[in-house]
């Protein structure tokens, strides 16, 4: 029964071997077929930014008889008025950082020590490994979570 298992499973693997060969023009025709059917990815070939119209083309020059342009081109004479400021905008006061790294290292070190020597068996392995565990991770959240904004006096 064995033996028969055995050949059913290589006959089959020789016949998924013989069905996948390695012709390439088959494969990029599978690949473009695979990528038409995938609405996630349409396939599209190679384009140009400048041929996507997103480019920088010179564009050629309107007016080239020495600089002369027709009135109906020429635009509106501009008028210069004093702004007008609709609020005044206060600063925010100078603040820094405080991070509490090392507090929040030596809490997870004991921590993590106390909870390392109750569950392992081995009390003082477990007060090690555990007291290395909660330190790193007592550092990591007091790094990057125990942040405070303080202003600068």
């Amino acid at each position: 029964m064995k033996t028969r298992l055995v050949r059913s499973m290589m006959l089959a693997g020789l016949v998924a071997l013989a069905a996948c060969g390695n012709d390439e023009s088959k494969i990029d025709e599978l690949r473009k077929e695979l990528m038409l059917a995938n609405p996630a990815y349409p396939y599209q070939p190679y384009m140009t930014p400048l041929e996507q119209g997103y480019g920088y083309a010179p564009r050629p020059q309107l007016y080239t008889n020495g600089g002369y342009i027709p009135v109906n081109a020429r635009s509106a004479p501009v008028v210069r008025r004093e702004p007008v400021y609709a609020s005044t905008t206060t600063r925010a006061p100078a603040t820094r950082v405080v991070k509490n790294t090392k507090r929040d290292a030596i809490i997870g070190a004991a921590a993590g020590a106390a909870i390392g020597a109750v569950i392992s068996r081995d009390r003082v392995k477990g007060a090690v490994i555990g007291a290395a565990a909660g330190g790193l991770l007592g550092a990591v959240i007091g790094n990057n979570v125990d942040k405070k904004r303080v202003p600068i006096p």
